[in-house]
């Protein structure tokens, strides 16, 4: 049997890992891979709002964890794609129940922030 990690430990490296999943942009990211893999112009244009900044951090974090490949085709001009891995297609279950869940739930958060706003 492995090892076993507590994310509720301050020294366990599964915060790390947590951490990872709940950065700003790694759900888009993941999300936008689900379909293929995509350019970094279309994963800009279908991520809405996205800084190439960002997009970059988030992408260059992503291969480095192994949720997600970068293959560069040698033409002219170069491309480069990046798509998910293995382990990144195992996190989209999880990351659907949670955007799911985001989805319903719109109305019952906005109601709540109008009645706190009202207080």
């Amino acid at each position: 049997m492995g090892k076993a990690y507590n994310v509720m430990a301050a020294t366990c490296p599964s915060r790390t890992v947590l951490h990872r999943i709940g950065a700003r942009w790694t759900v888009f990211v993941v999300n936008a891979l689900e379909g293929g893999p995509r350019r970094f112009s279309e994963l800009k244009a279908h991520i809405q709002d996205i800084t190439p900044k960002a997009l970059t951090e988030t992408l260059r974090s992503l291969e480095a964890d192994g949720l997600i490949s970068r293959h560069e085709y040698e033409e002219n001009p170069p491309r480069v794609e990046y798509a998910l891995t293995p382990l990144g297609r195992s996190l989209l279950v999880p990351l659907r129940a949670v955007r799911r869940w985001a989805e319903e739930h719109v109305p019952d958060i906005e109601a709540a922030r109008a009645r706190r706003a009202l207080l």
